[in-house]
């Protein structure tokens, strides 16, 4: 487990030297020992204090993270438990009111155990202001950025940290809505990490604390660049010529030795950052790619299929990803690669159809310009959910198709000596694909 540090020694870590500067605290009055009259708190507020230094569990403030100014609050789990009260919402309340009047991103350095007990439901209600405040942040279209520390539990993980655009966190924190004290006592502590929810789709990545910085301020610089303009496809890595046939433009799509998304994206960017889960308890690794990265000078999002049967959990985070650039004004590229959407038993459970009708309506729906790439196989619905009307286009060794053309001469009832000449039938070449106005042109 990462060493737990106090919440001035994480804003040392992550913001430039001599940058940070802590925000006015509005202070309502408070009634003695709180809004409820629990008997000694005010006692254990004031141990609290002479313990951290702190007179609250928040420290809000600007700062600069790699040369990015932004807005940081950072809890601090000494001052009992990091809990939120009336005082801690009204400066969170403040800090997000300053960074939409000021055009800055947000970044939160969770560390929490939930509401505070001694402040009742009037703690626990501070968790609505802080949605609607990330709420509003939001539609303003400014990145928040959340660093998970140990513990981030309760309302504090559910509105902070998992509401953020990104979720990044430190090695071995413990993460969950439920804290130690309060898991069913056969509960399996290691679900409660940031491993797991990495793992379940609720965490982005791991960090460890030496690299925060860094990283941080990729992101920070990265989400920070709205752009208007579309993004332009990519050259194309592999053949050049176009296929002579509809079996032929299969066979190119299919070889082992073409191209596939992480040479495309490696070629196309200078440096870039991942996204990882469809926030829903799902990730897809091996089908799925999804980020940001920095293209000639100006950041562009990308949703890249890798070649595999892309499952459910693909889609929702390309949706995902495709919202967030929507937001924030940053233009997107895709790359379809996919024989289709997987559709196995499992996927089914998961919703494979429902992630596809929302991805479409995402891609249907977004203002922000998506530029598409076909670079290899184009398989029916699943590929095409990815692609963007009106400016898709295809490297010579791909093919688009409404379906396999093995399933097509199945679904016909054809035999497998006819599967080469159905190819040819359904015009899946691209330049067929040029010529019946279904893409741009061929790159």
């Amino acid at each position: 487990m990462t060493e737990r540090l106090a919440a001035r020694q994480v804003i040392a870590l992550l913001t430039d030297p001599d940058t940070f500067v802590e925000l006015p605290h509005p202070e309502k009055p408070s009634s003695p020992d709180g809004p409820l009259a629990w008997q000694s708190y005010d006692a254990s507020r004031a141990r609290a204090a002479a313990r951290t230094g702190e007179e609250e569990s928040v420290i809000c403030g600007t700062g600069a993270i790699e040369g990015t100014r932004a807005v940081v609050i950072a809890f601090e789990f000494g001052f009992l438990g990091g809990s939120l009260g009336e005082r801690t919402g009204d400066r969170l309340e403040a800090a997000y009111i300053y960074a939409r009047a000021h055009r800055l991103p947000v970044v939160p350095l969770v560390a929490t155990g939930g509401s505070r007990m001694q402040e009742g439901m009037l703690a626990l209600t501070q968790l609505q202001c802080v949605a609607r405040q990330s709420a509003l942040t939001r539609e303003a279209g400014l990145p928040q950025i959340a660093v998970l520390r140990d513990p981030t539990t309760g309302g504090g993980w559910a509105t902070l940290g998992a509401g953020a655009d990104v979720t990044l966190a430190l090695p071995g924190a413990q993460i969950g809505f439920a804290g130690s004290r309060v898991r069913p006592p056969d509960a399996d502590p290691a679900a409660y990490t940031a491993e797991a929810q990495v793992a379940a789709g609720a965490v982005d990545g791991v960090v460890r604390p030496g690299e925060l910085r860094k990283v941080l301020g990729q992101w920070l610089r990265l989400l920070s660049a709205p752009s208007g303009d579309a993004a332009p496809p990519p050259r194309p890595l592999g053949d050049t010529e176009p296929p002579a046939t509809g079996w032929d433009a299969v066979q190119r799509a299919r070889s082992p030795r073409r191209p596939r998304a992480e040479a495309y994206l490696a070629a196309y960017f200078t440096h870039r950052v991942e996204i990882s889960g469809d926030r829903c308890g799902g990730t897809d690794p091996d089908g799925m790619r999804c980020g940001f990265g920095a293209h000639e000078g100006r950041t562009v999002a990308y949703a890249a299929q890798t070649g595999t049967a892309t499952r459910p959990a693909g889609y929702r985070t390309a949706a995902r990803l495709i919202r967030l650039a929507d937001r924030l004004g940053i233009p997107v590229l895709t790359l379809v690669d996919t024989p289709g959407a997987a559709n196995d038993a499992e996927a089914e459970r998961q919703g494979v159809g429902a992630a596809i009708a929302d991805l479409f309506g995402v891609v249907a729906s977004a203002r922000t310009p998506i530029t598409t790439l076909l670079i290899g196989e184009g398989g029916s619905g699943g590929a095409l959910a990815l692609a963007a009307p009106g400016d898709t286009w295809a490297t010579p060794d791909s093919y688009f198709s409404v379906i396999a053309p093995e399933l097509a001469a199945a679904i016909l009832k054809r035999g497998a000596s006819e599967v080469e000449a159905t190819a040819d039938q359904l015009r899946i070449r691209p330049q067929d694909l040029v010529e019946l106005g279904v893409i741009r042109g061929v790159i």
